[in-house]
């Protein structure tokens, strides 16, 4: 089971759109120096919703070549089509992926009969590790605990993302005991009290800008090191934020754009961070260390 900080890896790309191979692939090293347990690769954060199928899969090949073995790669191959799903994650096995992420079906709101119905659809489509993602925020469905204990029961849907920000939804599930599942925070801002309470881990935005001090407090906190594991998120917690004073990945886009780590893209309709924000961010990264 993986367990610490995993990233949710933006996806590079110039001024004009498209993608920056060569950045990715330093980006991914940075992650792999500073402790990083896993890359999730064209998940939300990377923009799946406007990537080509084509560059979808460009990307996660990208991120599994340079990682090289080093960390696992999770491959975003979610869709609110199931039969998508099921390509892009036959996709993500072919280039070698270690598992995916899958995220509820998104504006067709399905009931809980159908998120089951889809993601099993997947599973035994696909003979890979699979995570199941619920993002309600972003997707206007919430996956109960109750379907994902039915989900867990498919041997190879071995863990989940909750990024519903509620506690009570994190008690909910841990208090399901679910053997050999892993559960993973997708809230940065509530991921160390998720973790002291049970997860397993965070699929993390901050982790891009910070991951060596992300990946340290996560090691904290799933070991039970209250003390250190908030001394450290303290450090982060401008971050936690200001990183979502836009919607994903905007801010973070931004974030490390000014660390000069990649170049201002992103794709339409999404546009770059608001100057209202600019000094937000940044006084956010001196928070952190990031810069003077």
């Amino acid at each position: 089971m993986i367990t610490g900080s995993i990233t949710a890896l933006v996806t590079p790309m110039t001024p004009k759109g498209d993608i920056d191979h060569d950045a990715l692939g330093s980006l991914v090293e940075r992650q792999i120096a500073a402790g990083t347990a896993a890359i999730v690769s064209v998940g939300t954060t990377g923009e799946s919703a406007t990537l080509s199928v084509l560059e979808h899969t460009e990307v996660v090949h990208g991120t599994i070549e340079a990682a090289a073995g080093r960390v696992p790669v999770i491959a975003g191959t979610g869709a609110n089509s199931t039969s998508e799903a099921i390509h892009l994650t036959r996709a993500a096995k072919a280039s070698g992926a270690d598992a995916c992420l899958l995220v509820t079906p998104y504006y067709n709101r399905p009931p809980q009969e159908g998120l089951y119905q889809h993601f099993k659809a997947v599973a035994e489509a696909v003979s890979i590790p699979q995570y199941l993602y619920n993002v309600p925020g972003r997707t206007a469905v919430d996956m109960l605990p109750s379907t994902v204990a039915r989900l867990a029961e498919i041997p190879n849907i071995v863990g989940l993302k909750e990024a519903k920000p509620d506690l009570e939804r994190v008690r909910e599930l841990v208090a399901l005991e679910l053997p050999d599942f892993a559960l993973y925070s997708g809230e940065d801002s509530t991921a160390r009290a998720s973790m002291l309470a049970g997860f397993h881990g965070v699929i993390s935005v901050t982790a891009n800008v910070a991951p060596e001090t992300n990946a340290r407090m996560c090691k904290a906190a799933v070991a039970g090191d209250s003390e250190n594991a908030s001394a450290l998120d303290n450090e982060l917690s401008g971050l936690h934020s200001a990183l979502f004073t836009d919607p994903n990945p905007i801010p973070v886009k931004w974030a490390l754009a000014e660390l000069g780590l990649i170049q201002h893209g992103i794709r339409l309709p999404l546009v770059t961070l608001d100057a209202w924000h600019h000094e937000d961010v940044r006084a956010a990264l001196r928070q952190a260390g990031l810069l003077s």
